[in-house]
Formats: structure tokens, sequence, C-alpha cells
């Protein structure tokens, strides 16, 4: 065989054989250390658990999920280097955001490679309303939704005259307290906000709020921590050991399996609200719950909080769309997912609005056995 005709075998032999699709990249960006370490870890081990679920299945469009995790360390600089490396790494979509501030410093960085951003956790009203990414989508409930339930449980149901704050200082806590007090305007709330306290995300003593908070003494502390790893069961201790008689209204979804492992019975009595429990209605009707929550109890030996059901929601809900459109392509895929239903996610059938908010269905709850996690349904 001369080498011209051998070239030509070659090149023949070369077309014969597929094409390996390549790996579709899915990028996680949470804390993996410090105070916010532990609930990041959640975060991502749902998501890793999720994509592995799609790949028993074939996985999408015909590929494989891989998933590239990032440490944020919960400082917005170290999020725009870790969104650095997922384009760098060549991700088709990012998952992140447990603290607005890393959120809003990562979504222009990701916006302006053509990233799809999920953000799965993080709060601000900033994160769907600014312009520095059109496109975004947020699975976690927001501030001004939050503000609306707990502000009509504290006027409504609770009745109380004197409210206080006890606000963690940054975009996602003083966002939180002024969307609550722009409720109390709407429910025409008669009573007096007596005092307002404010702390640092990494504080873990808290005394002097307290004590100043005990002096007050309102009828309602409003708390706004996302440390459910330290600061906020600390919170939680030297709250019941300053005994005071005021109630503990904990903002939307910070009551997490961090808390009462750490202050256990301490959580006694504390009234707050949720968007998904694994043993609590409705969710415990839903098949993709049901299976979502034994599937992570077998994998990780613990049953799943909200911040993991929101990572599994963001891989289900991105997934769901990309098969839909049988694109990868950001702008594609959101507008898949605005202002559209989606079927079948650990929340059931959910719907977003026009501006990528999932639309949240509250439970609240009061705490009744906190070493146990025990829950009970409020009206």
């Amino acid at each position: 065989m001369n080498r011209t005709i051998a070239l030509a075998v070659g090149l023949l032999a070369s077309l014969a054989t597929p094409v390996m699709a390549q790996d579709i990249k899915v990028g996680t960006i949470f804390p993996l250390s410090g105070g916010a370490g532990p609930d990041g870890q959640t975060v991502t081990n749902a998501v890793k658990l999720m994509v592995g679920q799609i790949n028993e299945k074939g996985g999408l469009l015909g590929r494989k999920l891989v998933v590239i995790s990032k440490d944020d360390e919960r400082t917005p600089a170290v999020g725009v280097s870790r969104a650095n490396e997922m384009i760098a790494e060549k991700a088709d979509v990012v998952i992140e955001g447990w603290n607005s501030p890393v959120t809003l410093a990562m979504q222009p960085i990701l916006a302006r490679a053509g990233i799809m951003d999920m953000t799965a956790v993080s709060k601000s009203e900033l994160i769907l309303g600014g312009e520095t990414n059109p496109y975004a989508v947020r699975i976690n409930s927001s501030n001004g939704f939050d503000a609306e339930v707990i502000a009509k449980y504290v006027v409504d149901t609770l009745k109380a005259k004197t409210v206080a704050f006890l606000t963690q200082n940054d975009v996602y806590g003083n966002g939180f307290q002024t969307a609550v007090e722009a409720e109390f305007k709407k429910l025409n709330f008669a009573g007096k906000v007596v005092l307002t306290e404010k702390f640092a995300f990494k504080d873990t003593d808290f005394r002097v709020q307290l004590t100043n908070l005990k002096a007050a003494n309102p009828d309602a502390i409003i708390v706004t921590n996302s440390s459910n790893s330290s600061g906020l069961p600390a919170m939680v201790e030297q709250y019941r050991q300053a005994d005071l008689k005021s109630t503990f209204v904990g903002a939307v979804g910070i009551m997490l399996t961090t808390v009462f492992k750490v202050a256990g019975d301490a959580n006694n009595g504390i009234v707050s609200a949720d968007i998904f429990f694994p043993d609590l209605a409705p969710f415990t009707s839903i098949p993709e719950s049901t299976a979502f929550v034994a599937a992570y109890k077998k994998a990780y030996g613990a049953d799943p909080d909200k911040s993991a059901a929101l990572g599994a929601a963001a891989v289900q809900v991105w997934a769901h769309a990309v098969e839909t459109t049988k694109s990868l392509d950001r702008k594609t895929v959101a507008e898949a997912i605005r202002g559209k239903p989606v079927k079948g996610t650990v929340f059931g059938d959910v719907e977003f609005l026009p501006n990528g908010q999932m639309k949240p269905r509250y439970v609240v709850f009061k705490v009744v056995d906190g070493k146990n996690a025990k829950l009970e349904a409020l009206p």
C-alpha cells in the first residue's frame, strides 16, 4: 500500500470513529470553610447527589455531567476569583450563592462570560433587580417574600405592640429589616419598633446586644443571622442564658440543621418560617421530595435541610430547561425558566416569576424539641 492510499485509509478510519461528546460541567461556588462551611457543603453535596442521579439515567443531551466545586470563603473578592476560575475551566452552568454580597460580586463576571448562573440560596432583592445579570434565576425565596410572612405573623398572630430587630449588618440582613418595616406599614402596624441592634456575620458574642434588648423588653425580637454553623447557635444559647422573655422570631430560612445540632433545646420556642421540610406537609406527599430525602439520607446519613433542597432543585430546574430546549446556551435556558412552570422538583410543581424568582410556599413553625429538630407547624 503506497503512502497516499495509507493516508486515505487512515482518514476514513478516523471519520468512522465516533467523536466522544465532552462532559457537561456543572460548577458550584459556596462557602466550604469557615462559619458557613458546613452549610455550603450541604448544598454542594445535594448538587452532587442530583447530578449523580441524572448521570444514572443517561446524563443530559447524551452527555455525562461532572461537578466542579469551589470555596468562596464567604468573601466577595474570593467569589470573583472563583467565578474567573469557572470561566477558565469552561463551566456550562454555575450554581452559587450562600451570601448575597458574594453573589452580587460574581454575577457580572459570569454574565459577561455568557455562563448560566443559578442562585440557590442568596436572598437580596438586588440579585434579580439589577442589570448585571439580565437572565438571573433564583431558587430560594427573596427578602421581600420572606418579610411579608414574618411581618404578618408578628402583627396578626403574635399581635405584638413593641418590636425590636437583631440584624446582621450586611446587604442581606439590612435588606430583610427594611423589607419587614415596609410590610409593617402595609399592615398598618400600630405598634412601635423600640430598638435595632446590629452585628457582623463573623460575630459569636452577642451579650451586649442582648443586654440592650432585655432592657427594651419588646414583645418580639426579629432576628436575621445567616451564620448557621457558629454565630446563630451562639446567639440562641446566649439568648437563653440572658433569660429574655421576648419572642425570638427568626428570619425565614435561618433555622437549619446545624443550628439544632449545636444549640439543641436552647432553640425551643423559637418561631420562624421556611419553604422546605423533609418531614412536614406538604413535602411528605410530594414523590420527588420523599425520593430526594431518602437518597440524601442514604448518601450522607442525615435528613436534608432547606439548603440541600435548594441545591437539588437548582440542578433539576436547569436540567429540565436544557432538556426542553436541547441547548446549553445561557439566554435560551434562562428564557425556558423565567416566567414558566417547572414540574417534578423537590418542591413539587413550581412556577417562576418573569424576573427569575421561584414562587415560594411557606410553612410557619415553632421549635418544640430543638435537640431532635422537631417542629410544629403553626396555623
